[in-house]
């Protein structure tokens, strides 16, 4: 929302308020908060999540090059050995993704193998209901397991809203939550009220004598203009910020960088890769050069955002998560794409992992009707991002307890 001084002098007149508001906040307020606000911990942690929409190729993307059942089954999609870029003698990274290649062999990434959940119906918004509440075959769910997540910091410790969602498509029901309200932002300029004018600045000191009611708009005024004096210090602050490619996986996750670095104290982002919908990762037909493409503008967006938070000494606050609502088949169909899976790797990357390979690689004679089998429950690796990165508790969130997986340092 933007507010203009005409705009905002037009509402105040309905409302005394809100006018009272304006000889304060500038100046002797701003002042007063800036220096009095509870400031984030320096070792509180950060989780950006990216949805990649329509289900990811699993298979091409950590690709099992020494396993004869993928090579049987994908005459015109099969990588070899000589394309990827290799993991170890029978795993390589598909070749789009030389960033985040580098940053697995800098410990900077983590590849969680198998993952997916039983009685995955392999319908998109069915699927992705599923990875959005953490309840699958649940209907009735109304909150996302994030949103549920946002709705437990405790309101002594909100410097600003705990969680933020930076994207263009319509905001996810993973970010819904019961009692918050969650920014929906494309852009810096998008934060609540950081281009607004309000009346000149006044050093008169607030009444002692203020209704309950003046007292909170106060502080919300207050409170919007310390935000953006954090967004100007960051933006002035050090770091290359040429270091982010053209696509738009890689503008969203630079706003989100903007604002781990105006350090607001917000604990959970979410962006997406794919375009909403069913997604752009949901190559029934000539999938090759599409999914490369795709993997490429992941690769090269997640490497800049990495890179630049440890320019700035800030990578080991911030893990990156992956996620998409199903992998697709082990054999290829007869339009040179693949169809509705299951398993399929979650990536995360950032500067506190254990990083490499979890978990073995699927088990491709073992298979769910045509898809790899998975062997680790989604909510697991839900379960560690909440109660081994986040520090929250994860069982009221995800309606049940889950063994957490050695994925941070």
């Amino acid at each position: 929302m933007t507010i203009h001084r005409r705009s905002f002098l037009k509402a105040a007149a309905g409302c005394p308020a809100l006018l009272c508001l304006a000889p304060h906040a500038p100046s002797v307020l701003v002042r007063t908060a800036l220096a009095s606000v509870d400031r984030p911990s320096d070792r509180s942690t950060v989780l950006v999540v990216v949805q990649l929409t329509g289900g990811n190729d699993g298979l091409n993307t950590v690709v099992p090059v020494s396993d004869d059942h993928y090579g049987r089954n994908r005459r015109t999609l099969r990588l070899t050995a000589r394309d990827v870029l290799r993991i170890d003698g029978d795993l390589g990274f598909h070749p789009a993704l030389s960033g985040m290649a580098r940053l697995f062999h800098e410990g900077q990434l983590s590849v969680v193998q198998g993952v997916g959940y039983q009685a995955n119906n392999r319908d998109h918004d069915g699927a992705m209901r599923d990875w959005y509440t953490a309840r699958p075959g649940d209907a009735t769910c109304d909150t996302g397991w994030l949103g549920r997540a946002i709705d437990t910091v405790d309101d002594s410790q909100r410097v600003t809203n705990p969680g933020v969602f930076v994207a263009p498509i319509p905001k996810p029901l993973a970010m819904t939550a019961r009692r918050t309200v969650v920014p929906h932002i494309r852009s810096l300029n998008q934060w609540p009220l950081a281009s607004a004018e309000l009346p000149a600045a006044s050093d008169e000191a607030p009444s002692n004598d203020e209704s309950p009611l003046l007292q909170h708009l106060r502080r919300t005024a207050v409170a919007a203009y310390a935000s953006r004096r954090q967004i100007d210090q960051a933006l002035r602050s050090t770091g290359d910020r040429r270091l982010y490619p053209n696509s738009p996986l890689a503008t969203q996750l630079k706003v989100v960088a903007d604002l781990v670095r105006a350090d607001f104290g917000i604990r959970i982002y979410f962006t997406e890769l794919g375009g909403g919908g069913i997604g752009g990762f949901d190559n029934h037909a000539n999938q090759r050069d599409n999914h490369a493409a795709l993997l490429g503008q992941l690769s090269e967006a997640v490497t800049a955002f990495i890179d630049d938070l440890n320019e700035v000494g800030m990578a080991d606050r911030v893990a990156l998560m992956t996620f998409s609502e199903f992998g697709r088949t082990l054999q290829e169909n007869g339009r040179r794409g693949t169809d509705h899976g299951n398993a399929a790797p979650i990536f995360l990357a950032g500067g506190r992992l254990h990083g490499g390979l979890h978990g073995p690689h699927p088990d491709l004679t073992d298979l769910e009707g045509d898809s790899p089998r998975p062997h680790t429950d989604f909510r697991q690796v839900y379960a560690t991002v909440l109660d081994r990165w986040l520090g929250f508790d994860s069982p009221p969130i995800l309606d049940d307890h889950f063994p957490t997986l050695d994925l941070f340092a």
